[in-house]
């Protein structure tokens, strides 16, 4: 079982840095996390590649 990794993103609403954890465990995957700051929904999406590097893209989830 992989534990999570620690991962900086900024909120597209209120510019934060937020610190979310992700599951190296799953390939591919796209959520909505709500802004710890300003409570707004984000939506994630995440992929790992081959070295087990998360790659990260963070959007308004009304974009």
């Amino acid at each position: 079982m992989s534990a999570l990794d620690s991962v900086l993103i900024q909120c597209p609403y209120c510019w934060e840095s937020l610190d979310i954890s992700v599951d190296p465990s799953v390939p591919e995957q796209e959520y909505v996390e709500d802004c710890q700051v300003c409570c707004q929904p984000i939506l994630i999406h995440v992929i790992f590649d081959d070295h087990l590097t998360p790659h990260v893209d963070v959007r308004a989830e009304k974009e």
